[in-house]
């Protein structure tokens, strides 16, 4: 289920955010704590930033300077996801970089993940997600 689309995008996002809340530790059975609003308001800052050049852009295509932005945006979400436990299950659960790839040269592709992001960042604030 790497794949988000129009339909189903908000419903992931919630989905994704419920089962990081559900997480529990095998061996001790506490909650995993789950990544910080601090954290996750980075990769979506990060994000705007390259869907706000890209709404100044004309056509279907992704010129080639934001293409490397979304590249270099992957390459910042694994550092991060390598950096964090928390970081790194918001990732995997997300499917934050395979997303990413999937995107290749799509910019209606590049606007829903920007919308995903923020469908992310909303259910975590929403279900209390932790601050720093």
């Amino acid at each position: 289920m790497n794949t988000i689309s129009e339909m189903t995008y908000v419903d992931q996002a919630e989905e994704v955010i419920q089962r990081l809340r559900a997480k529990k530790n095998p061996r001790t059975g506490r909650a995993i704590p789950m990544v910080t609003t601090s954290k996750i308001r980075n990769l979506l800052a990060m994000t705007s930033d390259i869907y706000n050049e890209l709404l100044n852009e004309q056509g279907s295509e992704i010129p080639d300077t934001c293409r490397e932005r979304i590249e270099y945006l992957r390459i910042r979400v694994i550092y991060e996801a390598g950096r964090e436990d928390s970081v790194r299950s918001f990732v995997e659960e997300a499917k934050l970089s395979e997303i990413l790839k999937e995107i290749g040269n799509n910019r209606k592709k590049y606007m829903l993940y920007s919308r995903y992001m923020e469908a992310l960042v909303a259910f975590h604030k929403f279900y209390g997600g932790r601050e720093q």
